[in-house]
C-alpha cells in the first residue's frame, strides 16, 4: 500500500479507533447482560435472568424512580434558574457586581464535585440547626445540589443563544405595545426553546448520573440508582447492573433521537418559512 493511500485514510481508521475506545465497552456491557451466568469474561449463553432479576431487585427499583424523580425537578430548577440568570446577564449589560454573580453562576464548572458536596452538606447542617429547614437529607437536599450544579451548565447553553438572538423582534413587540413582561413570555422565551430542551436534558442527565454529591446529601433510606449501581459494583460482578445500564443506554438514545428528529424537522420548517 503506497503513502497516499494510507494518508487518504488514516483519518478514518483513526475516527474508527476513537469510536471503538468509547463504545465496544458499552457493547460488550450489553451483550454480557444477556449472559446465562454470572462470568464476566466468557459469553455462556443468552438469557434474560438478569432482566427478571432487575424487576425483582426492589433497591434497583426504587432508586431507579428516585433518580428519576430527582432529575426531573432538579432539571426544572435548574434551568429556570439558569434561565433568570443567563437573561440578567446578557440583556442588562453591566451592573454592580455583575462579574462576581458570573464568576459564582460558573464556579461549580471548575469546582470539584467532593468539594461541592461537602459545602452544601454543611450548609444544610446549619440552615436546620438554625432554622429548622431543610429536615435532614434526603430528596429536598439532593434535589437542591444537583440543581446547583445543573444551573452552571444550563446558563452557558442558554446564554449563547441569548447573545445570537435577533433583538430588532423584541423591540418590535414593544413597539407595538406589549409589555416587558409580555415579551420575555411571548417572544424571547419561544425563539429560545430548542436552548431550554438542550439546557434541561443536559441538567437532567448530570443529575441522573450523579454519584458523589448525591452521597453527601442523601440521608437514611433514600438511595438512588447511581449509588445503589455503585454500591453493588464495590461488592463484585453483578450482571443486573449490565441489564439496568443496558436499559439506561436505551432510554437515553432513544431520547437522542427524538430529539435529533425533532430539531431536524424544526431546522426545515425554518427554511422554508422565508421561502413561502
Amino acid at each position: 500500500m503506497s503513502l497516499a493511500w494510507w494518508r487518504q485514510h488514516l483519518g478514518k481508521f483513526w475516527l474508527a479507533g476513537v469510536y471503538g475506545f468509547f463504545y465496544l465497552p458499552l457493547a460488550f456491557l450489553v451483550v454480557f447482560s444477556f449472559n446465562s451466568t454470572r462470568q464476566d469474561s466468557v459469553f455462556t449463553g443468552f438469557s434474560l435472568r438478569w432482566y427478571q432479576a432487575l424487576v425483582n431487585d426492589s433497591r434497583l427499583v426504587d432508586g431507579f424512580f428516585l433518580s428519576l424523580k430527582v432529575a426531573f425537578l432538579s432539571a426544572t430548577l435548574g434551568t429556570v434558574l439558569a434561565t433568570l440568570a443567563a437573561y440578567a446577564l446578557v440583556r442588562f449589560g453591566a451592573f454592580r457586581g455583575r462579574n462576581l454573580f458570573n464568576a459564582m453562576l460558573a464556579s461549580p464548572l471548575v469546582m470539584p464535585e467532593v468539594i461541592i458536596g461537602m459545602s452544601l452538606l454543611l450548609l444544610f447542617v446549619g440552615m436546620e440547626r438554625l432554622l429548622g429547614w431543610p429536615p435532614g437529607r434526603g430528596t429536598l437536599t439532593i434535589v437542591l445540589g444537583h440543581a446547583l450544579l445543573g444551573m452552571a451548565y444550563a446558563s452557558v447553553v442558554i446564554q449563547s443563544r441569548l447573545k445570537d438572538m435577533d433583538r430588532s423582534i423584541e423591540e418590535a413587540a414593544l413597539d407595538l405595545g406589549c409589555r416587558p413582561f409580555q415579551v420575555f413570555f411571548l417572544v424571547t422565551l419561544p425563539n429560545m426553546s430548542q436552548a431550554l430542551v438542550a439546557a434541561w436534558l443536559l441538567t437532567f442527565t448530570l443529575s441522573f448520573d450523579d454519584v458523589v454529591i448525591s452521597e453527601f446529601l442523601a440521608g437514611p433510606g433514600v438511595t438512588t440508582l447511581p449509588q445503589v449501581i455503585f454500591n453493588y459494583a464495590r461488592r463484585g460482578v453483578n450482571p443486573s447492573i449490565y441489564a439496568a445500564a443496558s436499559l439506561l443506554m436505551l432510554v437515553v438514545t432513544l431520547a437522542v433521537v427524538i430529539y435529533g428528529i425533532h430539531t431536524a424537522r424544526q431546522a426545515r420548517l425554518s427554511q422554508r418559512l422565508p421561502q413561502e
